[in-house]
């Protein structure tokens, strides 16, 4: 593992890089020139130094994503600028993602409190959620969806923020990561639609069934997680890893989905690195992978009457 920079050093770097800065536009610039010449891993919400100079600004001076044309030209004070510098000598030394560090991450365009008790929203089921799962789900039926494998509560909650008339579930086998699912529950004010239950999949569930069950659960293998880089150590390890070359919890959603799905029901999961490898073991299902615009893949969607039973 590299070791930590020093923080001093970062300090008097990091100031002197972005010494004279007047407005946002340059702080970003300059920042993202800065940030290229470490050795840090994007993938948490950004993926090249200039995007994470972007979301570093924004989220240390609180600006609004929302209205970035209209702060360019905002000045930037001394004040402002230690916070900056501060978050950025944290994000080099610790390499740590930077949604950890502020405290905040935005999924299918909506922010969510977000720590180490689970993972970084970053999955391609916020397009799905978007389009509001069109063509595969009719939004005019009062549905019931489960999204299994939750973390932070982000894909099933933005889920009852684009569907109001939905009903969800969201499920993990961790106490803490439900802890803050509930927290942004209660900061997306859904908690009329949208219930954590801890469980270890389908045991805590009954006979409880859903039109759509969504979930993006756990599936890197040993071997890949001993090769992430760092920045992805600081992710709790039940939510990336999974036995049996990562295979094991998706094996068993296809087992088990078909019991808790209504009539006409759906299941889309995201398996990422390993399709190749769900699609070899289950050659007899017949996948729809999906595609998406914004990037994005390993993600299969298939209907009741085609899993097991």
């Amino acid at each position: 593992m590299k070791q930590p920079e020093d923080s001093q050093i970062l300090t008097r770097d990091v100031y002197g890089q972005l010494a004279g800065v007047v407005a946002v536009a340059e702080l970003v610039e300059r920042l993202g020139s800065f940030l290229e010449l470490h050795e840090l891993h994007y993938g948490h919400g950004t993926d090249n130094p200039r995007d994470e100079a972007y979301a570093l600004v924004f989220s240390a001076l609180k600006l609004d994503f929302a209205d970035t044309d209209n702060i360019w030209d905002n000045p930037v004070s001394q004040a402002d600028l230690r916070l900056v510098i501060d978050l950025t000598v944290r994000r080099i030394s610790k390499r740590m993602p930077l949604p950890y560090l502020t405290g905040e991450a935005w999924f299918a365009g909506l922010g969510f409190r977000i720590d180490e008790r689970a993972l970084v929203p970053r999955s391609p089921f916020a397009e799905l959620i978007k389009r509001r799962f069109a063509p595969w789900i009719d939004v005019r039926r009062e549905l019931k969806i489960l999204d299994m494998c939750t973390g932070s509560g982000c894909i099933g909650i933005a889920a009852s923020v684009y569907l109001p008339h939905a009903a969800v579930d969201i499920v993990d086998i961790s106490r803490e990561a439900l802890d803050l699912a509930r927290q942004n529950i209660d900061l997306h004010r859904v908690g009329d639609r949208v219930m954590a239950i801890h469980s270890n999949l389908f045991e805590s569930l009954d006979d409880k069934r859903y039109d759509l069950i969504i979930s993006n659960p756990p599936y890197v293998s040993a071997d890949s997680m001993a090769s992430l880089p760092i920045e992805y150590r600081y992710e709790p390890k039940i939510a990336l890893q999974a036995g049996d070359g990562g295979m094991a919890v998706v094996d068993m959603l296809l087992q088990q989905s078909a019991g808790h799905l209504n009539d006409n029901g759906t299941l889309i999961v995201e398996v990422g690195e390993i399709e190749q490898a769900v699609h070899r073991r289950h050659a007899r299902l017949p996948f729809i992978w999906l595609e998406f615009e914004c990037g994005g893949e390993g993600v299969f969607l298939l209907h009741k009457e085609d899993l097991p039973e």
